[in-house]
Formats: C-alpha cells, structure tokens, sequence
C-alpha cells in the first residue's frame, strides 16, 4: 500500500507542472501537459516543415511566333508568386522578346489565355537573350555560380530537406530540347545534372514538369525511380505536343500550350494544400487526350519517383493565402479547347492566318508571303536532305525504313549520345539548322548511330546530299549549332 508521503510528493510533482505549464509573463513553456500535447508541426511555419521551395522556369524559345512559351513561364511565375515562393527562389530563364514585340497587340502586356490578366508584370529577369542557354541552365539546377556566363547571378542554393520545381516550355525532339540561339539541351547531359544535384544531397525532392514535342524521351529509360525527381510530360516519347488559344482576340499567334495551360489553370482553379501532384496528373491528362477521333491532343506521361506524386501541390507551388477554391478535383471543370495546333505546325498556321487577314496588294501580305515562301522551302530542304541522306546510307529500298526504326518501350533513343550529337553537327555543318522543325527528325540520327554509321561517313554523304546550303532565317549561319 502506497505511503501517504509517497501521494503528498505526487501531488507536488503535478503541481509543479502546471506551474510550468506558463510563465509569468504569459508566455507559453515548452514543457506540454499531457492534455496540451498536439502534433508538432502546428508549430511550424511551411517552410519550417517542408524546407525552402525553389523554382526553376525555363522558356526556350524566342521569336512572337512562339508567343506561347514565354506566356507559359511568366503564368507559372504568378502561380508560385502567389504561393508565396520568394522571388530570390524563382529563376526565370526567357528570351524577353514578346512583351514589347512590335506584334504584341497589347504592348507590354502578355497574357496565358484568351482575356487573360497580365502574366508579365513583376517577372524577374534572371537570364534573358542569349543568357538563356543550356550550359546556364544546368550550372543554374546544381548550384554552381562559377560556370555562369551572364544574367543575374541566381542559382538553386538548396540544402537537404528543399523541393525544387522546374518547369521546361519549348520545341523539342528525341532526347533533345531546343535553346533560343545555342546549342540544344540534351537528355543525357540533363540527367548527369540531375543525378550530379542529387548525388550533392542538395534537395528532399523534385518535381519537373516539361511541355515539349515528344518530351517522354527525355525521361524514358533514362530517369532513375530512386533518386527523388518526379517528371510528367505532355506527351509520350513517340508524338508532338500542342499550342492552344490560337488566333484569338486579335493576337495573331497561339497563347498557350495545351499541358501547359491545363496544370496552371488547374492550379489557379484549386486548393494547393489538398490537391496532390497525382490528382493534377490526372486532371491535366484527360484534358490534354485527343478528343472526338481527332490528332489534335496528346497522352501526358510521367516518370521517376512515383511515390512523390502522393506530395500536395503546396509542398512546390505554395499555398495560397486567401480565396482557395474548393472545386472538386475530381471533376474536369475545363470547357473542351476547341483549337489546338501541333506545335511543329504552329509557325506555319499562324503566318497563313496573318496572309489570309492581310489586305489585298499590301507591303505586309508581300511580307508574309515570302516568309511562308521560306519556310516551306526550309522544310522541303530538311526532309528531302534527310531522306536522301538515309538513301545514300543504307540503300534506295532499306534506307527510309532504317530512318524510323523505334526503339522498345522503356529503353532510351539512342546508345551513344555523343555519337547523336556529332551526326547532328555534321548534318548542320553541310545541311544548316535543324531548328524546331527539323527536330521531328533526330530519330533518323539516332538510328544512323545504332546502325553503327561513323562520323566520316556521315560527313561524306552529307556534303552529298546538300550541295546547296539555303541561307535563309533557319540556316545555321543564322540560328548556330544545335549540337
């Protein structure tokens, strides 16, 4: 039988306690009775909880035809801004040429959707012109201020427990994205950088969200699912992607891209803190699917860590700090987009668009007229160069075969990347740049090196097949080396 001292030290050691429980200036201590005891992150403020956000948003084209990319971006930023990202963790990377373009309708003003608000104000400008390149970009993700050549100096300085974002809108092709004026960023190099971050225990986690012209290829059979990166694309590794809002309200150009606008305007639409990363990929997948039997759509993929996707938007985005909407994410509240371009062909639509709407005999349709006279003839120059070359290869019968062999799901484009990038400089040494057209065509390359074709015989029967080098806005004496 217990002591009555025993009970009386008992009592004393409770009261103690609840003596504890506050000082006497009110503030709270940190000793916790057993009824005031609560799950500790209450305490602690997002960032506390989840490390710091970090977002890298990438446009890589230039030029108004592709309006879109830039608008892509500075909606993206809004997004983030409104989340409550700090701009010293934004890194924004966009040629900056759209905005005061002398076709921009609204001067100064870039909008996302048709009778948008302004996406462009308050922008930062981290790296503009020809600051946004792919040696940037990949010095940018790892950290790495020595490797910078220009622009704002800002770098991913992440630690351990961060997630980091980054966003890629552009023109692509098989293991490769295009840049506005230099050399592409290939599939190969971006992975070294991604495994090179995560190898540096530099981030918790990441996500990365890419809007391109057969963007699976990027990741497929090339990402690894333990490293911490979750990726989803806006198509397979077999298709192209799709611009949207084309030729409306006056802008003679495509406002957006359809994956593009369907994860952001989903993001505008819905709670961040409740909404998961694999609730958007579902919603932004049905909306971007071909509709009605039609090609004018594409099949969003994901890859890498699936476990992230279960992480809510909040935990990369921000979380919204008044008027969160709680519209059902488990409905489509879309309307259908009743026009979408394939971004291959987005150029070319709205330059006939803009000739149809020109007056009659005017200097601007002249104008126009012979851009579309330029780029067609570009196009017939690059596919017939590249069907001639693959002939010469591998004979009159084989050789267009050999061009589109497809590689089994899963595995990667090519086996030797570098031997990618060297047949791609040679093409455009004799044949000029491939640009983003011409990219629909970096299979052929790939094959001719899985055929085991050497550099020296590429060489050979590229100077044959281009005897005549165009010199037009799209030749290489123009736009560089994509390789």
């Amino acid at each position: 039988m217990r002591s009555f001292s025993a009970d009386i030290a008992l009592f004393v050691l409770f009261l103690s306690l609840i003596l504890l429980g506050s000082h006497s200036d009110g503030s709270q201590s940190s000793v916790k009775l057993p009824w005031n005891l609560r799950d500790d992150s209450t305490d602690c403020s997002d960032e506390d909880k989840a490390g710091t956000k970090w977002a890298v948003l990438v446009a890589g084209s230039r030029g108004y035809l592709n309006y879109r990319h830039q608008a892509d971006v500075c909606h993206a930023y809004q997004i983030l801004k409104k989340g409550g990202l700090k701009d010293e963790n934004i890194i924004v990377f966009m040629y900056d040429d759209i905005a005061h373009n002398k076709e921009n309708p609204r001067r100064g003003i870039i909008i996302n959707k048709p009778e948008g608000d302004d996406v462009y104000a308050g922008v930062p400008k981290d790296y503009t012109g020809d600051h946004v390149n792919a040696g940037n970009f990949y010095a940018v993700l790892l950290g790495n201020k020595s490797a910078l050549t220009g622009g704002s100096g800002k770098v991913v300085d992440s630690g351990p427990d961060d997630h980091i974002f980054v966003y890629y809108t552009d023109h692509g092709g098989l293991g490769s994205l295009e840049m506005p004026t230099s050399r592409s960023v290939y599939a190969d190099e971006l992975m070294a950088v991604l495994k090179e971050k995560h190898a540096s225990g530099s981030f918790k986690s990441l996500v990365f969200y890419l809007e391109a012209c057969e963007s699976g290829s990027i990741f497929e059979g090339l990402l690894p699912k333990n490293i911490g990166i979750y990726a989803t694309t806006a198509s397979n590794a077999l298709e192209d992607s799709f611009a949207t809002y084309c030729d409306v309200g006056g802008y003679n150009t495509c406002l957006g891209d359809l994956y593009s606008v369907s994860w952001m305007e989903d993001s505008d639409e819905h709670n961040l803190n409740s909404e998961t990363l694999e609730q958007q990929y579902k919603v932004v997948k049905k909306r971007t699917l071909p509709k009605n039997g039609s090609d004018d759509g594409s099949h969003v993929m994901r890859y890498g860590d699936l476990h992230l996707s279960k992480d809510v938007l909040s935990l990369y985005f921000g979380s919204k700090r008044a008027n969160d909407s709680e519209t059902s994410i488990h409905n489509n509240p879309f309307p259908l987009i009743s026009k979408s371009v394939n971004q291959r062909d987005a150029d070319l639509n709205q330059l006939w668009h803009k000739f149809q709407m020109s007056p009659e005999g005017s200097t601007e349709k002249l104008e126009v007229q012979k851009q579309l006279v330029d780029i067609m003839s570009y196009r017939l120059h690059i596919d017939n160069s590249i069907e001639l070359i693959g002939r010469l290869l591998f004979g009159s019968e084989k050789g267009l075969k050999m061009l589109k062999i497809v590689q089994p799901s899963g595995q990667p484009l090519v086996d030797d990347w570098d031997c990618l990038k060297s047949m791609v400089r040679t093409f455009e040494t004799h044949c000029g740049s491939l640009s983003q057209y011409g990219m629909k065509h970096m299979r052929a390359f790939a094959n001719i090196c899985n055929a085991g074709i050497r550099t020296e015989t590429m060489t050979e029967v590229a100077a044959q097949a281009c005897i005549a080098f165009l010199d037009n806005p799209w030749s290489s004496i123009h736009r560089g080396f994509s390789a």
